[in-house]
Parts: C-alpha cells; sequence; structure tokens
C-alpha cells in the first residue's frame, strides 16, 4: 500500500472539473485509499458516470456545501480563481490546490511512479507499459491520458508501489512530479503558445530530468538528439534505445508490416538478440514506442514473454489511428488526436504499409497559436494525402488575436501544388466525403478537438 502519511490530514476532498481525465483518476485514487471525495462539474460525461457508479457525489453545476465540508479544494487548470466554489473555499480558508500540484503529491505517496513524458507518444507508451505491468500481476496504479479498453477508462487503482503516468509538459505541470522512473519519447516544437521558444521546451525538460533520485531510471529515444543531451543533467541510470541510432541499448530490427501497417520485429540489447515482437497498432513510430517500453519494463523486471503478450494485444489507446467503421460497407474510417505535424506526418506514413485505394484527411487545426506558428509544417505534412479537407480551427484556451484562420492553411496546401478544401460545417463536410469516396479509399479524421464527431457522421 502507498504510503499516504502526508496527506491523510484531508479527509475530506472536494474537487473541482472532477470529470476531468487526469481528475476523474486521482478521485477513484482517493476514495480507494479512504478519503470521502465530492466533486462538481460543468458538464455530464462518461467519466462523471463512472464516479457515480463509485458512489462519488458528483454535482451538475457547483456545489457550494461541499465545499463548506471539505479539509481542501482540489481544482483542475481551466477553473477560474473567481469561480463560486473556490471563492468559497477562501471564504471559509480552506486549502486549496491546482491538480498537477496535487498529483505531484499522489505521485510522492509511491516508491516507484513511472512518469512517461514527449512531445509525441505519450499516451501510447503509457498504454502499453500499463498492459505489461499487468499481464506480469504486477497490480499498478494507472493514469493515462485517453480511454483505454482493458483497464475501462483513463485510470486503474491498485494496491502496489507501482504508479504508472502520461507526464505532460504542458505549462511545465510534469515539474510537479516526484519520478522514480522517466521515460522521454522526444522533445519538439510544440506548446509555443506557453514556451515561447523551443530553447524555453528544452530547459523544461533538463529541470524534468533533474527531478530524478540518484537511484532513478532515464530511458531516452536516442534517434532523437535533443532527448540524448538530457543523460549530462543526472547521475541517474540512464537507458537509451533507438532505429537508426546504432549505438542505442535497446535497438530494433528486421522491421516488417502486414496489410493493417502493423510491425513485427527484433528487438537487440547491446548487440545481442533480446525478444521478437508482434505489435496491433500500425506505424514505424510505434515501434519506437514498443522500444521504450520494452527497456523500461525490463528493467522492472518484467519477464519477456509478458511484455510480448502485451504489446501483440494492445490495439491501442481511444483516437490513436482508431478504426470507426465503414461508409457505405466500401471504404474505411479512422479517427486520431494528431494535432502537429510530427505527428500528422506518422499518422500518414502509418498509411504507407495499409493496401489502400486513395487517401482522405479531415483536418481540424487545434488552436491559432499552433496554427500560425507551424503553418508551412502543417501544409508540408497534409499534402502527403490524396484528398484534403480542413475544417475551421478549433479555439480550445486562446482568442483569436493571431491573425490566422484555415482558410490560409488551404491557401498554403494549394500554394504547393496540392488541391485543397476548406469546408467549416461538419454536415456539408460528411455529405462531401459520402458523395465522393470509391472503393478501397481510407479517410482519417485528425486533431484534438471537436473533429472526432464527424467519424460517426461517415459511417454505415
Amino acid at each position: 500500500m502507498p504510503n499516504i502519511e502526508h496527506i491523510r490530514k484531508y479527509k475530506n476532498i472536494h474537487m473541482i472539473g472532477i470529470g476531468g481525465i487526469s481528475m476523474s483518476g486521482i478521485a477513484a485514487i482517493l476514495q480507494n485509499w479512504g478519503f470521502n471525495v465530492t466533486g462538481s462539474d460543468t458538464s455530464d460525461s462518461e467519466a462523471v458516470q463512472l464516479l457515480l457508479k463509485k458512489g462519488i457525489k458528483v454535482v451538475i453545476g457547483h456545489s457550494i456545501e461541499d465545499v463548506a465540508g471539505s479539509d481542501l479544494v482540489v481544482y483542475s487548470a481551466a477553473i477560474k480563481q473567481d469561480d463560486p466554489e473556490i471563492l468559497e473555499a477562501k471564504r471559509l480558508n480552506i486549502p486549496t490546490i491546482e491538480r498537477a500540484d496535487f498529483l505531484g503529491e499522489i505521485t510522492r505517496c509511491y516508491k516507484d511512479t513511472i512518469c512517461i513524458s514527449g512531445t509525441h507518444g505519450k499516451t501510447t507508451t503509457t498504454s502499453m507499459i500499463a498492459l505489461c505491468f499487468l499481464e506480469a500481476l504486477r497490480d499498478p496504479s494507472i493514469q493515462v491520458g485517453a480511454l483505454l479498453k482493458p483497464i475501462n477508462g483513463n485510470y486503474r487503482v491498485g494496491n502496489s508501489e507501482d504508479f504508472i503516468i502520461e507526464a505532460c509538459e504542458y505549462v511545465e505541470s510534469f515539474l510537479k512530479f516526484s519520478p522514480k522512473a522517466e521515460i522521454i519519447l522526444n522533445i519538439d516544437n510544440d506548446h509555443l503558445d506557453y514556451f515561447k521558444t523551443f530553447e524555453n521546451i528544452k530547459n523544461a525538460f533538463i529541470k524534468y530530468v533533474k527531478l530524478l533520485p540518484n537511484d532513478g531510471i532515464l530511458i531516452t529515444n536516442a534517434d532523437d538528439k535533443n532527448c540524448l543531451d538530457l543523460q549530462q543533467y543526472t547521475v541517474a541510470k540512464t537507458i537509451t534505445y533507438g532505429i537508426e541510432n546504432k549505438a542505442a541499448d535497446f535497438t530494433g530490427k528486421n522491421i516488417t508490416f502486414d496489410n493493417d501497417g502493423f510491425a513485427e520485429f527484433d528487438v537487440y540489447y547491446k548487440d545481442e538478440f533480446f525478444t521478437k515482437i508482434k505489435l496491433s497498432v500500425p506505424g514505424r513510430h510505434n515501434v519506437l514506442n514498443a522500444l521504450a517500453c520494452v527497456a523500461l519494463c525490463t528493467e522492472y523486471g518484467i519477464e519477456r514473454k509478458d511484455i510480448q503478450i502485451a504489446l501483440e494485444r494492445f490495439t491501442g489507446a481511444h483516437r490513436r489511428f482508431e478504426f470507426k467503421g465503414k461508409i457505405k460497407g466500401i471504404a474505411s474510417v479512422y479517427d486520431d488526436y494528431a494535432h502537429h505535424p510530427t505527428e500528422i506526418k506518422a499518422t500518414y506514413n502509418s498509411l504507407a504499409n495499409k493496401k489502400y485505394n486513395k487517401s482522405w484527411v479531415i483536418f481540424q487545426p487545434h488552436t491559432y497559436s499552433r496554427t500560425k506558428t507551424l503553418l508551412n509544417d502543417f501544409a508540408d505534412a497534409l499534402k502527403n494525402f490524396d484528398n484534403i479537407i480542413v475544417l475551421d480551427i478549433y479555439a480550445a484556451r486562446e482568442k483569436n488575436d493571431h491573425e490566422i484562420s484555415s482558410k490560409d492553411l488551404v491557401d498554403k496546401i494549394i500554394s504547393l501544388g496540392k488541391d485543397a478544401k476548406y469546408i467549416p460545417d461538419f454536415n456539408e463536410c460528411a455529405k462531401y466525403v459520402k458523395d465522393n469516396v470509391k472503393e478501397n479509399d481510407i479517410v482519417v479524421t485528425i486533431g484534438a478537438g471537436t473533429v472526432t464527431n464527424i467519424g460517426p457522421m461517415l459511417v454505415d
């Protein structure tokens, strides 16, 4: 059982924004540890319904009385300081703490907090590792940034000292954690609305690596120079993996792909054959994610057989190249969370090993700042698809003071000699695709916003 002494004094914990993907997981962990948990959220959701089933009281709207009965109020990053529940907590002198800070407190309850970070691939790699630990009967606690079918949600409450979490670099929230092991998958230009420059992103990862204890473990992608550079900032044990970099500790060799684009490959450790891995998720980028998983699980003493079984059974997290169904029985529809040019290229490359006629992309840019900063890169990544449709930009947390629109992206693609269509209306977009797809075409809806709603509009 994890050591909860330092938070035990807060018997009643109220959570504002409890339906959030991370908040709901924290709530379930706290309930399992015997805390009385209440919460509120602006809207009902699958996560809220799961919490209600567990007997956690959730109010849609505000719950001033639950604040009054609490010893601590935890709030998600989206909650403003003038929120009625925050104001009530302040009036009653009840301590308040932001989600990332509180999750940091929870990481300190476990002997082994395993943090998976990097610009791309966090959710998939966290899921792979989680399944390997489950296969090995390690009874881990898990927090992952998407719904994962084998655990029926985005979190699992275990009773061992293993806590496997996805650690995001946005607003440097991962600096609040106390990791025993870190995986850093890659470092790329993203979240520039916060970081402003790539140097600042790298510096955040340097600070993150310095959090490791002397007996900790750092696992980095040897094919990414920015990741390799991080080893100098820690005395923890360092392990590398890669495909291109032959000096890596764990390398993937003899990579082949089947008709679904799923890889099979040999893992070598220090130039000796280690094991053979077969994946059930597409793309070369997932070979790298799997190598990171193999490196970490091996360090934790998980048998090669358990790793093999878990990785072959893993069919992807929610919205990670997820099959949605067929259009008129002739064309396949997939949905993907990619919202950065590097991720879009990885998604496109996943198609390279599939058998199909023509490719379609329906892309919804995510945030004005990212679209403006990476406009040329987005155009370059999207131009590979045969048919390109761009929806309006999904604002997320921003106002549009960037003087950018989806039309600018469409114009940029056209300037590269490729046709692209701007169709802001979802119904019109779905109709256009249905009217024009041919047999064996592949349609991929891409983006981190509401574009995921288009798949169900397309399929039979």
